[in-house]
């Protein structure tokens, strides 16, 4: 007898009628096919599942025993436990591979709303930065830069390749950065992952040298920095974050402390503590370069009691003199960098945020002044003033 004869159940299921061994018919496959199609084609196929053996489902096709409830397992395949270290992926293979976030809309769990910002966060690489000094590719300096990419995600689309965004990425690692190089960076961005919006964060730790105050050593001071490059509605905005780490003196215990000698020959000390102000700065379209240390420069010029790094006698001397001469409250301190940001040219819109981590209280004093937009919002990060703490 021909195999075809032994499993008649074949004959339905490959859609090539075998005389009248049942009164089933072949559809048209070529057909737009429909959700009732396919229910009925389900059925079919494990009502034949169910009167067959476990050889015979293998035979067609082992992934029918998944669909056949209780049967899940039952023929499953002996897998290969070996890596395969011989095999390549041709572009045959690789088309055969499933994409889920690339899926249809059908797929999308949840509300099928816009998604603002997508991404990765705090991928690191080697990053090469320009300084203010140094003209020659050879006085530039090499961080570890974190770097955090996303872009904007229609309704109907069901996500975005995330790797797509370290590749395109390191494209451009291998330049010496600039925002016109994360401009580049950026274009590559919305065309490869076809979006309207787009967006790159880069931090890193950026040193530079400082010389203590009286006994003429030389330290480095590492400064928190992260640029950032926005993309929304069709305009793009250059921002440079910067942590300034520094002392804060309080007036009112200043002015305590010395009441308490004049008037009664007592030995008073004003506390100050260890402060931290985020200063971010948008740059004006027109603007030339803002280098990190023009940032730093007026930070210092600002609020000059920045902690120090190498220290003498005379150093330690020094700083309390200086921090007595600039006492400041938390209110003081954001006017202050608001004065620096809002006299330079090349700054528009900025915003500046101070924590006073209190040694009297048990609680910081904090402030926020924004000029502008770009950095103006009614909610508070719950967690942002704890983001200020500055572990040495």
């Amino acid at each position: 007898m021909e195999k075809d004869r032994i499993h008649p159940h074949l004959d339905v299921l490959r859609g090539v009628p075998k005389g009248d061994s049942m009164n089933i018919r072949p559809k048209d496959l070529n057909r737009d096919l429909t959700h009732e199609d396919a229910a009925e084609a389900l059925a079919l196929l494990r009502n034949w599942a169910g009167q067959v053996t476990d050889e015979e489902v293998a035979a067609l096709d082992p992934l029918v025993s998944r669909l056949v409830p209780g049967r899940e397992v039952s023929n499953y395949p002996a897998l290969a436990r070996a890596y395969p270290e011989e095999f390549e992926v041709d572009d045959v293979y690789k088309a055969s591979m499933p994409d889920l976030q690339n899926g249809p809309s059908s797929l999308i769990k949840g509300a099928k709303r816009a998604i603002q910002h997508v991404g990765i966060s705090n991928f690191r690489l080697p990053i090469r930065f320009h300084t203010r000094s140094g003209k020659a590719v050879g006085d530039d300096l090499t961080l570890e830069t974190s770097v955090t990419g996303t872009v904007s995600l229609e309704a109907e689309k069901k996500g975005i390749n995330m790797s797509r965004i370290m590749r395109t990425f390191y494209k451009h690692a291998e330049e010496t950065f600039s925002f016109e190089v994360i401009d580049a960076a950026l274009d590559a961005y919305k065309t490869d992952l076809d979006s309207f919006d787009a967006r790159i964060m880069m931090r890193m730790s950026f040193p530079m040298k400082v010389n203590s105050l009286r006994s003429g050593l030389v330290g480095y001071q590492y400064y928190d920095i992260a640029l950032e490059l926005i993309e929304a509605g069709g305009q793009r905005k250059k921002i440079v974050h910067l942590d300034y780490v520094y002392s804060s003196t309080c007036p009112c215990s200043l002015e305590l402390s010395e009441h308490a000698r004049q008037f009664r020959g007592q030995l008073a000390t004003p506390h100050s503590q260890r402060s931290v102000a985020r200063v971010s700065v948008e740059l004006a379209p027109e603007a030339d370069v803002l280098w990190f240390e023009d940032l730093i420069d007026m930070c210092r010029a600002a609020v000059p009691t920045e902690t120090q790094v190498m220290v003498k006698r005379e150093d330690e001397q020094a700083f309390a003199e200086l921090n007595a001469a600039n006492p400041i409250f938390v209110e003081d301190a954001a006017r202050l960098f608001a004065q620096q940001m809002q006299a330079d040219p090349r700054i528009a819109d900025y915003r500046v945020i101070a924590s006073h981590q209190e040694s009297l209280h048990s609680h910081d004093a904090v402030s926020v002044l924004t000029e502008g937009t770009t950095f103006d919002a009614e909610s508070l990060d719950p967690r942002l003033f704890q983001s200020l703490f500055h572990v040495g």
